[in-house]
């Protein structure tokens, strides 16, 4: 075992794969700070350019990128609250908080650290579990990964806001969102209202682009204001330091947290989406003091970054020994090791025991290299969040809608990222918490697979009395009854509660809850019609759903009447929820942005997107017209030179195309405009 696992480490230190390793590295980093982006498009990207490469070079191109990815990926998450992946949204409750303190080179560097040191601890996990680990991963059957799955949204759904109700509730209209399209069980479909777009489930990056990003986006445009609400970051360099030694000094959080993400990224389907959240509660659970949890607390940040990263040596346990790869990623990776002749399952650990080790070494290898070149910019990047809020909105916009065109390229993914930015607009100005949507919505699908095999396979609820289902139920209702107490006792204290979902606007939240409701009983009641597979998982949705939503419709009731009677008259009290909530600033902006929805259909995405950022500048950002024109031809370089020539991306037919291309010079490519 020794000698495979240096031979393995041999196989790197060539001079043509360290070339390649180095290069993966670059692409993973830059991948990763995209919005959108992530691991996953990254190994698709460059998976043809390994066709012809021996195996050694070309796994050290795709782990090398798959593993800096993760890294990187923290740098939205802390300067623009936007997490880069479902797996990132964890980091964005404390690593936002402290950008928005100026706190943005301490909180990145304590975050590429925590990544280094989590990625080491994934790759020793997975070198150290590999001979081992079958007999765990054969014990979580589909009961298991249900109860996996529930325990997840109960952590998420409690630890993300003032109210638990809320947080449950928001959870089940997640997993409501996960039900729509075709079921497994029969070709029959669910709440498309005939459209094809639909068909297949709502993809996911539209949605949680829209939902986090936008709202966050929007904060800075119309309050205008940078990302460092206190208009200085402090010493990069003395917090960047800093960063580390809280990395350090809470290695043993950072540690645990590398190991707890190493073992549930071995978890087929489930290690990617529930991670994050997973470490987050242990670390708010396992210290002394976690009243800044969620307000800009550095360990809330060390935990899921650490994990994150942890997770690429877990999920590829499973990959590699019993050929089930957990996530798109493993399953582009398992794909590659089939085309360059290798066999994934247990003979990867007998005949090529030393290629796998090689895996090993890259995966720590990268991380280390990755958190390296990302310290070297802190500086650099740090300065983003002195940037004035103007002149940073029109460039994530021109990312976060390309990263929700990469999720479905279709118009329907740019209405799904706005429709989703109005509805995470008002559950964050209504104290609604956004994260649980966005996890249920991932684990949806799973949890109805897995819930549906568990009850046909044990004819009934037989299922629930296997020893570790009856564990994690009692680690579920364990969790939700320290949040309740925990949210209990801070109200006892008068504490006044910061970050996600933390606002109190009941004239904004009623009608939230109020609308909630009212989709839950249409989407029972639509649901009785279909079979009974069909209809049973959405129906324990929709009931739970609307019981939950209905108490939270008489909580708002009752504090919107205490908040009237306190401000004397409903004008008053109606006039203050909506300068609160900054309705009259935010419809306009709404309307820019459907606008260029529209634009796009008549002229194209290569003219709207810099039209709308130019028209932005001027009117919303008052620059003069050479700073917004420069802007706009720069958003047309990028997406005519990066997403159509390097991503090779389809763009959206427009009207203008069809008149326009049949008249254009031969010497005039098309690509430069449709």
């Amino acid at each position: 075992m020794f000698e495979a696992l240096i031979e393995g480490l041999g196989l790197i230190f060539q001079w043509h794969v360290l070339a390649y390793f180095g290069l993966g590295c670059a692409i993973g980093i830059l991948m990763g700070a995209v919005p959108g982006m992530g691991g996953a498009i990254g190994l698709v990207l460059l998976l043809p350019f390994t066709f012809s490469m021996e195996p050694v070079a070309a796994f050290a191109l795709l782990l090398s990128s798959w593993a800096s990815t993760s890294t990187s990926g923290a740098i939205t998450s802390v300067l623009l609250g936007v997490p880069s992946t479902a797996a990132s949204q964890a980091t964005v409750l404390d690593g936002y908080p402290m950008a928005k303190r100026g706190e943005a080179a301490r909180a990145l560097g304590a975050s590429f650290t925590s990544s280094a040191i989590g990625g080491v601890c994934g790759a020793a996990a997975l070198g150290i579990s590999l001979p081992l680990i079958l007999p765990v991963i054969l014990a979580f059957e589909s009961p298991e990964q249900f109860m996996l799955g529930l325990l997840a949204l109960a952590m998420v759904g409690s630890l993300s806001g003032q109210s638990v109700v809320k947080g449950v509730a928001a959870a089940m209209f997640g997993l409501l969102l996960a039900t729509i399209g075709l079921p497994e069980s029969q070709a029959i479909p669910r709440y498309t209202f005939g459209t094809l777009y639909l068909l297949d489930k709502l993809p996911l990056i539209p949605v949680l682009l829209g939902i986090f990003a936008i709202p966050e986006i929007m904060e800075l445009a119309l309050k205008d204001v940078s990302i460092a609400r206190t208009g200085k970051t402090g010493d990069s360099r003395k917090g960047l330091l800093e960063g580390v030694r809280d990395a350090f000094k809470h290695w043993w959080l950072v540690v645990r947290c590398s190991v707890i993400g190493a073992y549930i990224g071995m978890l087929p389907g489930l290690g990617a989406s529930i991670v994050g959240w997973v470490t987050y509660a242990h670390a708010k659970q396992s210290v002394k003091d976690n009243s800044q949890f969620g307000h800009g607390d550095v360990r809330g940040l060390l935990a899921p970054e650490a994990a994150n990263n942890a997770l690429r040596g877990g999920a590829l346990i499973p990959t590699l020994t019993l050929g089930i790869p957990g996530s798109v990623g493993t399953a582009i990776l398992m794909g590659a090791l089939i085309m360059h002749g290798l066999r994934p399952g247990p003979g990867m650990l007998s005949a090529e025991l030393p290629m796998t080790f090689s895996f090993v070494w890259m995966i720590a290898i990268a991380s280390v290299a990755a958190t390296l070149v990302l310290l070297k910019t802190v500086n650099q990047v740090a300065k983003v969040a002195l940037l004035p809020g103007h002149l940073v909105v029109p460039g994530v916009l021109l990312f976060v809608f390309m990263g929700a065109w990469l999720g479905g390229a279709s118009i329907g993914a740019w209405l799904s990222c706005a429709a989703f930015g109005v509805i995470g607009f008002f559950m964050k100005r209504g104290g609604w918490p956004r994260p649980p949507v966005i996890l249920a919505l991932v684990l949806g699908e799973i949890l109805e697979r897995s819930f549906q095999i568990s009850t046909r396979i044990h004819e009934g609820p037989g299922w629930l009395g296997r020893p570790i289902v009856i564990l994690l139920l009692l680690v579920i209702i364990t969790t939700i009854f320290l949040a309740v107490r925990g949210v209990a006792r801070e109200k006892l204290a008068g504490k006044v509660p910061v970050g996600e979902a933390s606002e109190k606007n009941p004239a904004i939240s009623l009608p939230c809850s109020i609308l909630l409701f009212g989709v839950f009983a249409w989407a029972g009641y639509t649901a009785l019609e279909w079979p009974q597979p069909v209809r049973q998982f959405p129906l324990l949705i929709t009931v739970s759903g609307a019981l939950l939503s209905l108490v939270v419709v008489i909580r708002d009731l009752l504090h919107l009447v205490a908040t009237r009677n306190a401000a004397g008259t409903w004008t008053a009290t109606l006039q203050r929820a909506s300068k609160d909530a900054w309705l009259a600033e935010a419809m306009p902006f709404f309307a820019y942005m459907f606008g260029m929805i529209v634009l796009t259909l008549l002229v194209g995405q290569k003219f709207a997107l810099p039209l709308f950022i130019g028209v932005y500048l001027v009117r919303w950002g008052h620059y003069s017209k050479r700073v917004a024109l420069a802007y706009a031809i720069s958003a047309w370089a990028i997406l005519v030179l990066f997403y159509d020539q390097v991503m090779n991306l389809l763009f959206h037919p427009s009207y203008l195309a069809l008149w326009l291309r049949p008249t254009l010079p031969a010497a005039v490519p098309d690509w430069l405009f449709f």
